[in-house]
């Protein structure tokens, strides 16, 4: 089963589960703000994937830090700290399929590594 992680109102989220609906994939959907993201899960996504491809720079959660909180991205510890603090921050949907393999995004080339997953 492949759990998907993003907002329950992120377009992009809603796009991926029907597309999973659409191919009979078993997923579960949680929600990074209402199901509370766990430090160990941000940590294990952040070593699958680094940084650049799971920290989300280019919304307004980003745009809205203070630079005391944007410096925390700076060290790996602190990443995952604000990335807990700050769902938001999280590139989404996030895909983590049984075996633990992580992929994040939506594009064709996800989509793709999603179905291999399935």
């Amino acid at each position: 089963m492949i759990t998907v992680w993003g907002l329950k109102n992120c377009d992009t989220c809603k796009k991926a589960r029907a597309w999973l609906d659409g191919r009979s994939v078993s997923h579960a959907f949680k929600d990074v703000r209402a199901d509370a993201v766990a430090a160990g899960d941000v940590k294990a996504w952040l070593d699958a994937v680094g940084a650049d491809v799971l920290l989300n720079r280019r919304g307004t959660t980003w745009r809205g830090l203070d630079d005391a909180a944007r410096a925390k991205a700076e060290t790996p510890a602190g990443l995952v700290e604000l990335l807990v603090a700050n769902p938001a921050l999280i590139k989404r949907p996030v895909f983590v399929g049984g075996d633990g393999t992580v992929v994040v995004g939506f594009g064709k080339a996800e989509q793709a590594r999603v179905e291999a997953l399935g």
